[in-house]
């Protein structure tokens, strides 16, 4: 199984990307005082300055794209689900001849 992977709150990474932005430590000692890697420190001074705050907040599980939201109410377009079809039958016949 995959390891499960910890979730820091936003006043914790603001505090690490202060520790290196205005204390001017490195990445490393960061790291080693917070007791975590130092690339969590780098990537969230990076998302701090590409985003400010808002960089700093959860991303996991708010997803957006065309899997995300309620299912839809119309059928599928006759050609279009015919031709996804064909695709899907070819790909099992290649895997097949293996």
């Amino acid at each position: 199984m995959g390891e499960i992977r910890k979730t820091y709150d936003v006043a914790f990474k603001k505090k690490a990307v202060n520790l290196y932005l205005k204390k001017g430590m490195s990445y490393k000692s960061v790291g080693k005082e917070l007791d975590i890697d130092h690339s969590l420190v780098r990537r969230w001074v990076n998302h701090f300055q590409a985003e400010g705050m808002k960089g700093l907040e959860e991303k996991r599980g708010k997803a957006i794209g065309p899997g995300v939201g309620r299912p839809r109410t119309r059928s599928e377009d006759p050609k279009v689900k015919l031709k996804r079809l064909e695709a899907e039958n070819e790909l099992l016949k290649k895997l097949l001849r293996m």
